[in-house]
């Protein structure tokens, strides 16, 4: 297992995360115990940074029941507070963070967050949506700082509602957050021009999701492929005809077995190659695919010339979350 540091805390995280949304059924019905058994099996392989959210189902309870049983040192544990607007409202574009996370929501909210996992203090408190309109109101980073001085959270992050990672950089300069989450993938490399590098000049934690592009990229979607009402991908890949998807998806095998032994392996690579990642998030609810993304992640970087075809002629960038905003 490989690690970076957290800058804001001092703690040393392993660079591939357990991004616990897949706890909460967003991918499927799966058993409890199994879920629990996820957790605990990643902990095991030696993962020390799990990320839920309020907004994650039954993730932060699954998530504090694995904890309970869990015997070794504590992983580095995030999550996410989830905003007062039902359903996808002020996802697809802003609404008024006194709306949102009106007084008192961040405090309540972080509080149920800590009873749900069992413990007395999270390590990353992030808004789950966060608009640059809202530098412009102070108490809401207010409430995050006196939270921390509680000793009830120890750092405080920011969660991009969708792909447009420009929206983060105005926060990232000012010196008020220690982390960063947004979506980070071969389809879409952006952050790598300027919000990767912010972060890493102003000290600020760089966690990747949409890896794997909900899964895209590992090469699993076919044509006939078809998803539950309940899956959080029922739309996803439908933004596009399905087979053009699908041959973005296939231009990327010539790289496979030559310089990574699967598509999921030269997902988790190319995202891992800077140094400014701090953490790659990926599910992990299913303990097979969980052996596999962290042996990719312990693997030595994709070569240069590999990595720049990947940045220069892979890119495809659209906002797939349209699809369930508009």
């Amino acid at each position: 297992m490989k690690f970076s540091t957290f800058q804001a805390t001092g703690d040393q995280v392993s660079r591939i995360g357990f991004g616990a949304m897949g706890l909460g059924g967003a991918f499927g019905s799966f058993d409890e115990s199994e879920l629990i058994r996820s957790v605990l099996h990643s902990l095991e392989r030696g993962v020390t940074f799990i990320d839920t959210a309020r907004a994650y189902g039954d993730s932060e309870r699954l998530v504090g029941k694995a904890l309970a049983q869990w015997h070794g040192e504590r992983p580095f544990l995030a999550t996410k507070i989830q905003s007062k607007y039902p359903g996808s409202v002020g996802w697809g574009r802003p609404v008024p963070v006194e709306e949102a996370f009106p007084p008192g929501w961040i405090r309540a909210s972080t509080e149920r967050s800590l009873r749900e996992l069992g413990v007395d203090c999270v390590d990353l408190m992030q808004l789950h949506q966060y608009w640059p309109q809202w530098d412009r109101a102070d108490y809401w980073l207010e409430e995050l700082g006196r939270l921390k001085e509680e000793g009830k959270i120890r750092s405080i992050g920011v969660s991009i509602p969708d792909q447009r990672h420009d929206i983060a950089l105005s926060i990232v300069q000012i010196g008020k957050i220690d982390a960063v989450q947004t979506v980070f993938n071969i389809f879409d490399p952006l952050p790598l021009d300027c919000l990767i590098p912010f972060c890493e000049e102003n000290r600020v934690a760089f966690l990747a999701r949409c890896v794997m592009d909900e899964g895209g990229l590992t090469g699993f979607l076919t044509a006939d492929m078809t998803f539950g009402d309940d899956d959080y991908r029922k739309s996803y890949f439908d933004y596009v005809p399905r087979e053009m998807y699908i041959e973005r998806v296939d231009r990327l095998r010539k790289f496979v077995p030559q310089y990574a032994d699967s598509l999921a392996e030269l997902a988790i690579r190319f995202v891992l190659r800077h140094p400014g990642v701090t953490t790659a998030l990926v599910s992990m609810h299913v303990p097979a695919h969980a052996d596999q993304n962290i042996v990719s992640a312990g693997k030595e970087p994709l070569p240069d010339d590999v990595f720049e075809e990947l940045y220069k002629y892979h890119r495809w960038v659209r906002n797939f979350y349209d699809t369930k905003f508009w």
